[in-house]
């Protein structure tokens, strides 16, 4: 446990009473956003992020140790464990330096070394490696033909001894570390195509890079050319290099025996040692790329759930499409259904298409609609044409202000044919759903996506070549972090969204829902108790996330956590502050009342930390406060550009739609993104796009070329 506590405050500069007191509230059954939210005191306000990667780490290097116990063990069993093979494993610090160790004593299949061993051979192998033969090679060899065990030739004997002195190389340990450093550090990878065809892999139909220095994303979209059958991929390295490494650790000097040796030297690296690092150094760079793809993938994740939502407005949702016409669905400015309707906007005649305006028309009036939210799929084009002629009638007719926001309708298809659309819009069809779902991740975009897999919300990088359970794992503990962070109102969550609240498993969200179906709303957090399998631990993690508006409790609609109500009144006493006050929320000079105010010492005297004090004082200054307000708003439009109108060095204004590990892709209104390449990013040195730009910022850039055949749009963000 100390190796581990020491690595983990190492890898991740922080203290020993930081890294133990994770550790302890992690082994307790606290969850990632407890922790960060409400411990503060105890881990030095680690955020988030941090703990998320400090709980991976700890998992691995807890099961790198479970694994050292596990192989000296197995050793020991064989009664073959000294002194100096523990040491060796003891001081490991990967799995991978764990199996090089393990590889010789590990059981094999039948090897050509180990049917030699069953020959008799063995003795004749260990003469030839150590070097200490001084008679002929040949006659020595003689001694060991025994045809009942098929060595019926010297040649059959030193072909046997040569296969076992082969394994003997590959097993070493010292040997196989050196040699995969070298293919890491110097290799390269090297791909041929085996299509005549243009595929989107020609790039890699003669490739050749340094296995070093290969990015991520190359790795990946390489492995999915192999896995296409259009790539074989290799890796290369100085084998001569290798085999001359060998002969300087493995020859003795001998003449007799040293060829017998160096023939073995060329067998294993080339039968056993290669092909095995191949495979382990395809594995490794697979990690890399995989590693990065998630990484990207839960950045970009993050910034769209985090999307600043768009309030207090009445909504027209609008999922395009040419001939089964388009769906509207008309949402209050809480996100509940007003009206729907089907228009044949983008197909038909002109007389059809008059009419579908005229409808559009009709229910943004009725229904007093301030904002279009408009799907980014098949028709987007036409449709957008389309609403920028009914804003301009309405302008001109009745002086009515209406603008729209094209959003991404990743996903839309996936919630609509779920079961839980089913149960939200039981009397609803299928396609109309997909019009709410694009009306309501305009108002509130992390309600909405909640209800999706991440995987299908379309913001990652190669993620269908990423191992699906990782990907997961690693998606949800984003969800969480970014429900968690925004809190939601208990009275109204559905249970999708429930389920990612601290504390809170998909049984228990159900039971939530039942509760309140049931009793009706909740009217403080402590009635949480009463719901079945909620108990004690898990009020603890889930309270200061869920809001109770309704409660007489006002403290149950913050995110001060129950522990801390008390505190919180003694402040707001100490404060001179009333309980009409508190009734209120109403703590407007709050900032002159605590300017001259020593924070520990005021914290020691309420029974709480300074972290946690100046967490209670931000959250009374603006109770109920959403993270995602303080973020740019969606760019409203009124018309429409198209990509003919494009010229270069024409500046536009524009919304990040993705990341990559090469750049980013922006939305700048002509239904094709635009990419701004990581070289045109900024007029500085740019290590990762992620370091400039995330999902949903606002970004100026300016037109460098544009390839209409191709549907291809270059931009800069430099010199702006």
């Amino acid at each position: 446990m100390g190796n581990i506590n020491s690595r983990l405050i190492k890898e991740f500069s922080i203290t020993i009473e930081q890294a133990e007191s994770v550790i302890q509230l992690l082994d307790e059954g606290n969850t990632v956003p407890f922790i960060a939210r409400y411990r503060k005191e105890r881990t030095g306000g680690l955020d988030d992020i941090i703990l998320r990667n400090f709980t991976e780490r700890l998992i691995y290097l807890r099961n790198l140790e479970e694994r050292k116990v596990d192989v000296i063990r197995l050793i020991g069993e064989q009664e073959k464990l000294t002194e100096e093979i523990e040491r060796y494993i003891t001081k490991c610090e990967t799995l991978t330096e764990i199996e090089d160790i393990y590889r010789p004593f590990k059981p094999k299949k039948r090897t050509r070394a180990i049917i030699a061993i069953e020959k008799g051979l063995k003795p004749l192998a260990e003469v030839i490696a150590g070097g200490e033969l001084k008679t002929d090679i040949n006659e020595y060899a003689q001694t060991f033909i025994n045809e009942e065990k098929q060595v019926i030739s010297v040649k059959d004997a030193l072909q046997g001894a040569g296969d076992i002195i082969s394994e003997m190389i590959s097993d070493e340990a010292d040997y196989r570390k050196w040699i995969r450093g070298q293919v890491h550090n110097f290799g390269s990878v090297e791909t041929k195509g085996s299509s005549e065809e243009t595929t989107p892999f020609e790039m890699y139909y003669e490739y050749k890079e340094g296995v070093r220095t290969i990015p991520p994303h190359r790795i990946l979209a390489i492995n999915r050319g192999e896995n296409s059958k259009i790539l074989s991929v290799k890796i290369k390295a100085d084998n001569d290099k290798i085999i001359e490494y060998l002969r300087t650790k493995c020859l003795k000097g001998n003449s007799e025996t040293d060829k017998y040796i160096e023939l073995s030297i060329v067998d294993s690296v080339k039968r056993l040692i290669f092909p095995s690092i191949e495979r382990e150094i395809r594995s490794e760079l697979t990690e890399k790329g995989e590693t990065s793809a998630i990484e990207i993938f839960k950045a970009n994740l993050k910034a769209l759930l985090m999307q600043s939502p768009i309030k207090g407005k009445v909504v027209l949702g609008f999922d395009p499409g040419f001939r089964t016409g388009c769906k509207i669905a008309v949402l209050d400015d809480t996100g509940k259904l007003l009206d729907i309707a089907t228009v044949y906007a983008t197909a038909g005649s002109k007389d059809g298409v008059q009419k579908s305006i005229a409808i559009i028309k009709e229910l943004v009036i009725k229904h007093n609609v301030e904002v279009v939210s408009l799907g980014n799929g098949t028709a987007s084009r036409e449709s957008e044409e389309i609403l920028a002629q009914i804003i301009k009638e309405l302008k001109e007719e009745c002086s009515k202000d209406l603008y729209y926001v094209i959003v991404s309708e990743a996903g839309a298809s996936v919630y609509s044919a779920s079961e839980l659309a089913s149960k939200e819009y039981p009397d609803i069809d299928v396609s109309i759903r997909g019009a709410i779902s694009i009306g309501r991740r305009l108002q509130d975009p992390l309600v909405e996506l909640v209800k999706i897999d991440p995987k299908a919300i379309g913001v990652g990088q190669y993620q269908h070549d990423v191992t699906p359970k990782k990907l997961d794992e690693s998606l949800k503990g984003v969800v969480e972090d970014c429900v968690n962070a925004v809190g939601v109102d208990l009275n109204i969550a559905t249970p999708s969204l429930l389920s990612y609240i601290s504390g809170i498993n998909t049984t228990i969200a159900q039971n939530i829902v039942a509760y309140r179906e049931e009793n009706g709303k909740f009217k403080v957090r402590k009635e949480l108790l009463k719901v079945k399998r909620l108990g004690a631990k898990a009020y603890e993690q889930c309270a200061g996330f869920l809001r109770v508006m309704e409660s007489k409790e006002v403290l149950d609609n913050t995110s001060i956590h129950p522990e801390s109500y008390n505190a919180t009144k003694k402040l707001l006493e100490f404060l001179n502050y009333s309980k009409d006050d508190l009734k209120s929320l109403n703590f407007k000079d709050m900032d002159d009342r605590i300017k001259d105010i020593n924070f520990s010492e005021l914290a020691e005297k309420l029974e709480t930390g300074a972290p946690t004090l100046r967490d209670i004082i931000k959250e009374i200054k603006k109770p109920g406060r959403d993270p995602r307000e303080e973020l740019p708003k969606p760019i409203l439009k009124t018309g429409v550009v198209q990509m003919a109108h494009l010229k270069p060095g024409m500046k536009l204004m524009g919304t990040v739609r993705n990341v990559s590990d090469f750049g980013a892709f922006v939305d700048i209104g002509v239904h094709q993104d635009g990419l701004v390449h990581i070289s045109q990013l900024s007029d500085k040195f740019v290590k990762h796009p992620l370091d400039v730009v995330k999902v949903g910022d606002i970004v100026e850039v300016s037109v460098i070329e544009v390839d209409e055949k191709r549907k291809r749009i270059s931009l800069s963000m430099k010199n702006l």
